[in-house]
């Protein structure tokens, strides 16, 4: 039997290296997740595309560990769905899950809006106006469907956060952030809608003035406005795919 005292410092050592090795893993699965979830929304893994695991250990040069760690987490956020039979698999994207998302959003980000509206300080008001100065500045996402600018998407994101952070609840806030991410899987495939209205891009810059007005009926208004583009242009897009879907059985048919 192992002395008492050695078998004491044996298990310091142990639970050092192991909590070592635990931060280590906690990192990698985080960097995996945050990757895996960033090229779900934009596409990258299409709808209903299966999701190997060791395809994603080659492709991410990481363990199994961290692999399924980050499966599960982006599962719990809804992008990715598991079977028994077929393993992990993205998400697919519907009309009736993008027309209740699209009803969640609007619904959560007018109350979370209207309250910051009502509360928000000086420092609520310069947060709004230096995030729509930062999302401005950078060059809209090109005509190509496959153009990306990551350092814009950043910026869209944070400018959208700053409208609403001054709600007073931080689960709301987390609430409206995961919604934003789920819509983000539409936002993308609607670029490919052949016609984009430019005048889209002035929106931003409304519900920013209607909001620093105190003018929260509007700002609501026009944030709602904003979302159901999304709504739109998704829905157009979804359709179009599906008809191409259709006609390919039926040439192939034929």
């Amino acid at each position: 039997m192992v002395p008492a005292p050695l078998r004491s410092q044996d298990d310091s050592a142990a639970k050092s290296g192991e909590a070592k090795a635990g931060e280590g893993s906690e990192t990698l699965a985080s960097a995996a997740y945050e990757r895996l979830r960033m090229e779900i929304i934009t596409g990258v893994f299409v709808p209903g595309e299966k999701l190997p695991i060791r395809l994603l250990c080659e492709r991410y040069g990481m363990g199994l560990s961290p692999i399924r760690e980050a499966l599960n987490r982006v599962s719990r956020d809804g992008f990715v769905q598991q079977t028994d039979q077929r393993g992990f698999s993205v998400t697919p994207l519907t009309e009736a899950d993008l027309v209740d998302l699209t009803k969640a959003r609007c619904w959560a980000n007018a109350v979370a809006l209207r309250e910051s509206v009502l509360n928000g300080d000086v420092a609520w008001e310069e947060g709004v106006v230096l995030a729509y100065h930062r999302m401005s500045r950078m060059p809209q996402a090109g005509e190509h469907e496959a153009f990306i600018n990551p350092a814009r998407e950043v910026a869209h994101r944070a400018f959208h956060r700053s409208l609403i952070a001054a709600c007073g609840s931080q689960w709301m806030l987390g609430f409206c952030e995961h919604l934003f991410d789920a819509a983000d899987r539409y936002r993308f495939i609607s670029r490919r809608q052949p016609v984009r209205d430019a005048s889209r891009f002035d929106e931003h810059r409304l519900i920013m003035e209607a909001a620093l007005a105190r003018d929260a009926d509007k700002a609501v208004d026009l944030l709602t406005h904003h979302i159901n583009a999304t709504l739109a242009n998704g829905r157009a897009e979804l359709q179009r795919h599906t008809a191409s879907q259709q006609n390919g059985r039926k040439s192939t048919i034929g």
